[in-house]
């Protein structure tokens, strides 16, 4: 048997996202800018799947959702475009996000970091999440930007975005939030959290892979970063993906359709596979259940490193990740579990499981039986490992 346990790495596309795209490989296939009705043809699908992106995260007709290649696309675009705006300018001195934010993020603030920019790291607590407190303490007038992660791409845990929010306009400073791992999980509605900017990939909920995009808010000034046209009304440069927005479209309609299921169904599996392996000893889950999105968990299986576990895991069929997929090669320990103080014997330990719509119910009672032989056998092989369990560095 063979089962796909990563998908916040990338999900399979619905077979529905693929039927809408499939015209517009060879039948329809014209440059929507093109004046001839090769290009023209392509219009109303595009309209339909603009409009599909706007009801899917609440935003209204006066708000920009720009098509990217991908979020790390769009996320790259909100921090350097407002470094250019605000601090190259003079206004603004700071930026301020989360030790635990995709490598996106991180990289992006890292390399502004090298030209002279003020960046906060806040901490994050034992369950992974930055608290409105934290923000608080470290926000000043000369923050520019807030860039924080609606729910984490490891843990699965859900931020208080919206207090967030409003702490940072009480400053005069502008929010982002990475929406990746919450579109097609959660409810996400820009209005009620009131982002200036929100960022999103259509693979990670079931749509094509190149293709993402960008929320920014009721005309918000941001400085383009491709330049070269006229395309996504000024903002973004570059011809059409045709295919990618019409299949993004159609899967975030579809990921919205499904929310429900998602809370049910989608849940209870991961319930399911949480409950049992919390039966194994020496095992632990990072984050509360209630607070995380409902497809994903980060297990720390002391004794066992997560790339031992990880090939287990592939021999037996099944596709699990140490973390996230962008930082795949990188075999240092994991950044999350080194934010949550985890000791140094469980920061390499890392296994995160995460489910789709597509999963069943008997695909997660094959995962569990091979992850818990996998611990067995590791753990028989393994001559630091013993039951003496220690976790967070601020319970021992």
């Amino acid at each position: 048997m063979r089962v796909y346990l990563d998908n916040n790495a990338t999900t399979m596309v619905d077979p529905l996202v693929m039927e809408e795209m499939a015209p517009f490989f060879t039948k329809i296939y014209g440059n929507p800018n093109s004046l001839h009705a090769f290009g023209s043809d392509s219009h109303p699908a595009l309209r339909k799947a603009m409009d599909r992106l706007y009801a899917g995260i609440g935003a209204k007709d006066s708000d920009d959702v720009v098509v990217t290649s991908c979020a790390t696309e769009s996320i790259n675009w909100v921090i350097k475009g407002v470094y250019i705006d605000h601090i190259l300018r003079g206004d603004k001195d700071n930026i301020i996000t989360t030790e635990v934010e995709h490598p996106a993020v991180i990289s992006a603030c890292k390399f502004l970091e090298s030209l002279g920019v003020k960046v906060t790291y806040l901490p994050v607590n034992s369950q992974g999440v930055a608290e409105v407190s934290s923000l608080r303490e470290y926000i000043t007038p000369t923050t520019a930007l807030v860039s924080v992660m609606w729910a984490n791409n490891e843990t699965g845990m859900i931020f208080p975005i919206k207090e967030m929010v409003e702490i940072a306009h009480e400053h005069g400073a502008l929010f982002h939030t990475d929406a990746v791992q919450a579109i097609g999980k959660i409810p996400v509605n820009v209005q009620e959290v009131g982002v200036d900017f929100l960022s999103f990939s259509a693979h990670k909920f079931h749509g094509p892979k190149g293709v993402g995009g960008l929320f920014i808010k009721d005309g918000q000034p941001l400085t383009s970063l491709l330049h070269g046209g006229e395309h996504m009304g000024g903002r973004r440069s570059g011809t059409l993906n045709v295919p990618g927005i019409v299949g993004m479209g159609k899967a975030m309609e579809l990921a919205n359709l499904h929310l429900e299921d998602e809370n049910k169904i989608v849940r209870s599996l991961r319930d399911m596979l949480e409950d049992e392996i919390s039966k194994i000893p020496d095992v632990f889950i990072i984050g509360k259940k209630e607070e995380r999105t409902p497809n994903t968990l980060l297990v720390s299986v002391k004794g066992v490193e997560g790339e031992a576990m990880l090939w287990d895991l592939n021999q037996k069929g099944i596709a699990a990740s140490t973390g996230s997929a962008c930082a795949s090669e990188d075999l240092e320990s994991n950044p999350v579990m080194e934010a949550i103080g985890a000791e140094a014997d469980l920061a390499h330990t890392a296994l995160r499981l995460s489910l789709s719509r597509f999963n069943t119910k008997e695909e997660i009672a094959y995962a569990i039986d091979a992850i818990k032989a996998a611990v067995t056998r590791l753990r028989s092989i393994s001559s630091t490992y013993s039951y003496a369990p220690k976790w967070h560095k601020s319970r021992l």
